[in-house]
């Protein structure tokens, strides 16, 4: 159904007919299906409804659904995407950053664009460290067990609009389990998985360039000539 929307072909009908017999050239599929947009599939989990629920994905879970978004633009489509599902990214304001060893070799990528734009950065002492050691300013905070105020406080009182945080391994550490709890309950965008991170960034400098707009997927399939 998603590949049906975005390529504006009904594919399982498709399928349908060539088991009945039917030939690809018969029904006039293309060989090849050039489509100049984008479109992101984004999993829908009900998280809010389950207080105290750790929100990092494993292969048991089950989604309630899904949500498209779709631009011209990766970024925008990406951002379409987080929207429809329900996670608001922050124009402004203040990220906390902590990721784990093997994704510090992409701090740099995130980090500096987030500068660009506008944001303050917050970090465990790791992470504040290697984002000094590259030249690039965040505030230092502790960790939940180092003392008082720590990132939860942080969190609690509203001074943090985004949180990246990349799990440790298998069997995250509780700091990790605590920051993603708190923030479920605060309602704040987490993002956990380093490919997120690079996408969300990307659609917050397209939103920068460009305004936001709305555009029906039947004129989407117009434009590819199958409305």
């Amino acid at each position: 159904p998603f590949v049906s929307k975005a390529t504006g072909i009904p594919w399982a009908k498709m399928a349908t007919k060539v088991m009945l017999g039917y030939t690809i050239e018969a029904l006039g599929l293309p060989l090849d299906v050039p489509v100049p947009h984008t479109a992101v599939k984004e999993a829908v989990f009900p998280f809010n409804k389950f207080p105290g629920v750790d929100i990092l994905l494993g292969p048991e879970m089950k989604s309630t659904g899904e949500v498209m978004g779709i631009d011209n633009d990766f970024g925008m489509a990406y951002l379409k995407a987080q929207l429809a599902a329900g996670q608001r990214i922050p124009a402004s304001g203040k990220v906390f950053i902590s990721v784990k060893n093997k994704d510090k070799s992409k701090l740099e990528a995130i980090a500096t664009p987030l500068i660009s734009l506008g944001f303050e950065l917050v970090a465990t002492a790791g992470t504040a460290a290697e984002l000094s050691r590259l030249g690039i300013s965040a505030e230092s905070v502790y960790k939940v067990y180092e003392g008082r105020p720590n990132i939860v406080d942080l969190i609690k009182n509203g001074d943090i609009q985004l949180i990246i945080n990349t799990p440790s391994g298998k069997n995250p550490m509780k700091d990790e389990v605590i920051i993603r709890q708190t923030a479920l309950q605060m309602n704040l965008p987490v993002i956990t998985t380093l490919p997120g991170a690079l996408a969300t960034v990307r659609a917050m400098k397209d939103v920068v360039t460009r305004q936001l707009d709305v555009k029906s997927i039947q004129l989407y399939h117009q434009d590819l000539g199958r409305a």
